[in-house]
């Protein structure tokens, strides 16, 4: 068996930039050998699923992902060779989330007893649509009844301190595109053009920054963010024919899709415009009282001494599809300050402690179920 050292530096090299694994998979395969293979590829996207019955009791699954966003510019180091300075591990993936990855596959080759099965969900498209990633792999395991009951996903949820957060849910994801039709003119003649940047200036405040929700004890207001606003020629003596205006919305549970699109066209009455919105991710939240939260909670003050906050603040995870799926889950990782910028970062001091805390989860799992 590696130490968490090497196998964090392994899994490092491997150059698994969306939606490539780079052989990561066959050499995870390899070693966590004792357990049972089950592998779901759709197009470029590679997804591996490995688990092993021990017993009769739950399914406590680990996910993450194994592919990376691309280098970028301006690394002091070689991106996809990892270095280490006074502790600090230095490569692309090292946050998000070559950590997590690391830590529940040395904690789960480390498991020689569970009172119920382990298994690990890996995909290698998450940084990109995630269209083809961990969404199909449970997909296959519904059809063949054998959705987890619990499931930890990895992502590097600390914010300051290490296992200062955990994230016990995800705001969902709105995009939507209005576009405004008036009539282009001479701009020395305005009252013959239908100007649609005049139309909406009386109204773009009740568009922009409204908050759709009050929010809740677990979710922050549901907020429309705009995005982009263009229009016109890019000349002083034309007024523009129409106007684009993008927008984005991190909506909790109590808003939905259908109450942007009322609430948009309510402001918009009187106007010539179309309204196009999209649901990338749906919102999702873990009950407090549940045994992944407590054992994991748990876990963390016994190898962190404090207890973490519970957060649903940030972007997008996977997570949102183990929780569209009915399974109880909870995020837990590595500080995230470096994720996607260069010289991207860890100390390996927290990889350590992310896998005592994933031991410590297994070893006491058992115990809260009896």
């Amino acid at each position: 068996m590696l130490t968490t050292e090497e196998l964090f530096l392994k899994l490092l090299r491997f150059v698994s930039v969306t939606p490539h694994d780079d052989g990561a998979f066959a050499f995870i395969k390899e070693y966590l050998n004792d357990f049972n293979v089950m592998e779901v590829n759709v197009e470029e996207t590679k997804n591996l699923f490995l688990y092993k019955r021990f017993s009769e009791g739950p399914h406590l699954c680990f996910a993450g992902h194994i592919d990376v966003v691309p280098a970028g510019h301006g690394w002091q180091s070689e991106p996809f060779e990892p270095i280490m300075k006074e502790g600090i591990v230095y490569a692309r993936g090292a946050q998000d989330m070559k950590s997590g990855v690391c830590a529940f596959l040395q904690a789960l080759k480390q498991t020689e007893n569970f009172k119920g099965t382990l298994s690990a969900l890996l995909t290698s498209d998450e940084e990109g649509d995630a269209k083809h990633g961990t969404i199909e792999v449970l997909k296959a395991l519904k059809s063949r009844s054998f959705l987890p009951d619990y499931a930890i996903v990895a992502e590097p949820t600390s914010e300051t301190v290490f296992g200062d957060a955990i994230k016990i849910g995800r705001r969902g994801s709105v995009n939507g595109v209005i576009e405004i039709t008036g009539k282009q003119g001479h701009a020395a003649y305005p009252e013959k053009a239908v100007n649609p940047v005049h139309q909406v200036a009386s109204v773009l405040h009740k568009l922009a920054g409204h908050l759709l929700d009050n929010g809740d004890e677990d979710f922050t207001p549901s907020q429309m963010v705009i995005t982009d606003i263009r229009g016109g020629m890019e000349v002083t003596n034309v007024t523009p024919g129409n106007l684009k205006i993008m927008f984005n919305v991190r909506n909790s549970t109590q808003t939905d899709i259908e109450k942007i699109r009322l609430y948009v066209e309510d402001v918009l009455q009187g106007m010539n415009f179309s309204l196009s919105l999209s649901q990338s991710a749906q919102p999702f939240i873990t009950c407090k009282d549940s045994l992944i939260i407590k054992t994991l909670k748990n876990a963390l003050l016994h190898v962190n001494g404090k207890v973490p906050k519970l957060s649903t603040a940030g972007g997008t995870s996977d997570a949102r599809f183990f929780g569209n799926f009915g399974v109880a889950t909870v995020e837990c990782g590595v500080v995230n300050d470096t994720i996607h910028a260069p010289n991207e970062c860890c100390p390996l001091s927290e990889v350590d402690s992310l896998v005592s805390v994933f031991k410590t989860v297994i070893e006491n799992f058992k115990k809260e179920v009896l």
